[in-house]
């Protein structure tokens, strides 16, 4: 289906709204442009700097670290609900190890303005390139959230590209 630009937080609070059900796709290439795709949980949006800027955080020890570290790019893909199963499985899958789209049964597709790739069956997809980066750091938490995990580099992503389908936000409700 074609997609149409948008502006950055258009269709936001649709985003928003799956993300709490069960995740978006963050993609990422590597050196060579191999695409990889993995579950993100953990997303928030806003004006920084004047930017339009997402923040996603990704474990230091993921596939899609080394990729994000080498390219300073990458792209948030929301899929509509009929896609779950495929959200989960990226969610569990290494791309170190195996090629997670042929698996999944998604599609890589080239982006307008980053080398990450864009994923075709997705309703609603933010471009970004990297302007700031930090690790959490782990005494810094309260022990509650500590416990969850603190080995994730935080990477603010200014959205370059915003794209949807005409029916996105029907499709996400």
């Amino acid at each position: 289906m074609k997609k149409h630009d948008i502006k950055a937080f258009d269709l936001w609070k649709e985003t928003m709204h799956v993300m709490g059900r069960f995740g978006v796709l963050l993609c990422t290439s590597d050196k060579d442009g191999k695409p990889n795709a993995m579950n993100v949980a953990w997303l928030t949006g806003g004006l920084i700097w004047g930017r339009p800027i997402i923040t996603v955080l990704v474990r230091t020890n993921r596939h899609s670290f080394n990729n994000i570290e080498l390219t300073n790019q990458f792209t948030v893909n929301v899929l509509p609900p009929e896609f779950t199963d495929a959200l989960l499985y990226l969610g569990t899958a290494s791309g170190a190890t195996e090629d997670k789209f042929a698996k999944s049964k998604l599609t890589p597709a080239p982006a307008q303005a980053v080398k990450a790739p864009l994923i075709a069956e997705a309703v609603v997809h933010y471009e970004c390139r990297i302007v700031h980066k930090n690790d959490v750091i782990a005494e810094n938490l309260t022990p509650d959230i500590r416990s969850l995990g603190a080995n994730h580099r935080v990477y603010f992503g200014e959205i370059v590209a915003a794209s949807a389908s005409p029916n996105a936000a029907q499709r996400l409700s």
